[in-house]
């Protein structure tokens, strides 16, 4: 992929802080009403906190887990971090991508299904208190961006300096 112009790449950047952001803001609003739902002795209380989840999960996981995969993914490969020369970067890439598969297809499912019981178990708890940790180290990783290059990192900043590059890496 052709590098990002620098204007292009900066909208990109904010999107992606932006949906990123937002997207553990929507998995705290998902704990909280877990735990209300999860924790309330009044079953209108529990009904009600299950279905504003729902309402949550059916319109914005799927498209902010998606939008925040896909600007990753642009940034990635449109910059020189690139998308497997950093391991601060694929462990970010495979988190995310492991977070939106359990978002989209365990999130929301269970939430659905805690709505038709109108009750909520503790999976309704864990699952948001797991995808807010995870979260939450996603972003503290993008801010110190530790471990420094993976092996292919490593040849291609060498190929940099030497002035060949390795076969399969152009």
């Amino acid at each position: 992929m052709k590098p990002l112009k620098r204007p292009v790449r900066r909208s990109i950047l904010v999107s992606h802080v932006a949906v990123s952001v937002g997207w553990l803001g929507l998995t705290v609003c998902l704990l909280v009403l877990g735990l209300a739902a999860f924790l309330t002795d009044d079953p209108g209380m529990a009904v009600a906190a299950t279905r504003a989840m729902k309402v949550l999960a059916d319109w914005l996981v799927t498209p902010v887990a998606l939008l925040s995969l896909v600007s990753g993914l642009i940034l990635a490969l449109g910059t020189p971090w690139g998308l497997a020369r950093h391991r601060w970067v694929w462990v970010k890439f495979w988190l995310t991508l492991i977070a939106t598969g359990l978002s989209v297809f365990s999130l929301r499912p269970g939430i659905d299904e805690a709505v038709a019981r109108g009750a909520a178990d503790i999976d309704l708890v864990i699952a948001p208190s797991v995808a807010t940790a995870t979260y939450l180290f996603v972003t503290a990783i993008s801010v110190v961006k530790p471990w420094g290059p993976t092996r292919r990192g490593r040849l291609r900043r060498r190929s940099r300096e030497t002035g060949r590059l390795p076969v399969g890496l152009g």
